[in-house]
C-alpha cells in the first residue's frame, strides 16, 4: 500500500524516481526457529514446508533493484501462493490498491510519526 501510494506521489510530482514494492515469501531463518511454545511448533508444522532458503527470499528484492520495470510494480515470488520460489512481477492484492484508504494511512503515518510529507498527495 505504502509503494503504490508512494508512486502516485512521485508520478504527480513529475518525478522520474520509481516506487517498486518486493515481498520475499517465507523464507526459513532463524525468526521462524526461535519461536517457542505451542505457536512455535504450529508455525514449523505448516511453515517450514512451503518456506524457502534465505538465498531465494533475496531474489525479489535483488530483482526489483536491478530490472527495468515500471514504477507501482509488486514483485513477488512465483510459486505456490506467492510463499516460494523465483521473482515475478505480480498484481497487488486488491485491498493493497485502493488509493482512498492508502491516503488515509499515508497521513495517519506521517501525522503519528511526525515526518509529514515534502510528495503531494495523489488525490
Amino acid at each position: 500500500m505504502f509503494g503504490l501510494e508512494l508512486q502516485r506521489r512521485l508520478t504527480k510530482s513529475g518525478s522520474t524516481v520509481r516506487s517498486v514494492v518486493a515481498h520475499p515469501g517465507v523464507a526459513h531463518t532463524n525468526l521462524i526457529t526461535h519461536v517457542g511454545g505451542l505457536k512455535g511448533r504450529v508455525e514449523k508444522l505448516f511453515l517450514l514446508p512451503i518456506t524457502q532458503d534465505v538465498e531465494h527470499g533475496a531474489l525479489p528484492s535483488l530483482f526489483a533493484a536491478t530490472q527495468d520495470i515500471p514504477g507501482g510494480s509488486y514483485v513477488g515470488p512465483d510459486g505456490l501462493i506467492h510463499t516460494k520460489g523465483y521473482p515475478e512481477v505480480a498484481k497487488p492484492s486488491k485491498s493493497s490498491r485502493n488509493p482512498d484508504v492508502a491516503r488515509r494511512v499515508w497521513a495517519a503515518s506521517a501525522e503519528l510519526t511526525g515526518t509529514g510529507s515534502d510528495l503531494p498527495s495523489a488525490a
